[in-house]
């Protein structure tokens, strides 16, 4: 591609045979409607299934879709980060494979980053925005962990957001470079790290409303979840001892 795109679109994949055609599908769908240059950026975490042929297939002549076949499966953390990193747009989004959170909903975060802004994320509560929804809720058990967790999270690490997790968030070209070259957490709690170093280099992180559908067919366990609280605490350490660096005063626009 001899010119940077406008938006790179980041899929972390681990054996989504089942779900990455449609949500390939709908994403470029979507993107071939817009007005913008664009490029799909899918990255697979040491898959064991047929996630890959359904990939290709789906791209057979068509152009802007691209994939990292990693053969060693690293975490989701690990996943976005080497995405992020190795996009060429603008504006960089990670979705998650099963579509939870439409693609349409980047229609809210384009005019942010218009505007200037640097880091957008969607949020499934209502506390944080009050026009957020969860179309199909998660079970009671997913929601008390999470209501639980969240409290732990903003003590911890990123205070004044309640939805830290949900799998749609966009970062600009500068902000992905520095954020994504100073993360360390491989595993779920990526997102928590992402937002605040996003916090501890200064830029703004607008929150925005999603309206999100629960896939019941999902890889979260309930290990993951305590998984996170130990990736919290280790967030909150980086923070303290100064693991992380700077910020890099280099610009990648």
């Amino acid at each position: 591609m001899s010119e940077s795109p406008y938006l790179s679109v980041i899929i972390p994949a681990y054996n989504e045979e089942r779900r990455i055609g449609r949500t390939l599908d709908a994403i470029h769908t979507y993107l071939q409607q817009q007005t913008f240059s664009w490029e799909i950026l899918v990255v697979l975490d040491g898959v064991s299934d047929n996630t890959l042929d359904v990939i290709t297939t789906f791209a057979d002549q068509k152009e802007h879709i691209r994939w990292i076949d990693r053969k060693e499966n690293r975490g989701k953390g690990y996943t976005v980060r080497e995405g992020m990193l190795a996009a060429d747009g603008t504006v960089r989004l990670f979705t998650d494979a099963d579509n939870s959170t439409d693609i349409s909903h980047f229609d809210l975060m384009r005019p942010e980053f218009d505007a200037g802004i640097d880091v957008a994320i969607c949020s499934r509560d209502s506390k944080d925005v009050s026009t957020a929804r969860q179309a199909v809720p998660q079970p009671f058990l997913k929601r008390m962990l999470g209501d639980l967790g969240n409290l732990f999270i903003q003590i911890m690490a990123v205070r004044g957001i309640w939805d830290t997790q949900c799998g749609f968030k966009a970062f600009s070209a500068e902000s992905a470079q520095q954020i994504f070259t100073q993360a360390r957490i491989d595993g779920w709690g990526f997102d928590i790290e992402a937002l605040a170093l996003a916090r501890r280099f200064g830029y703004a992180i607008k929150v925005l409303p999603a309206d999100w559908i629960d896939d019941t067919d999902t890889h979260v366990s309930l290990l993951n979840y305590f998984g996170t609280f130990w990736e919290t605490v280790k967030i909150r350490w980086y923070l303290s001892t100064g693991k992380y660096g700077s910020k890099s005063s280099r610009t990648t626009r």
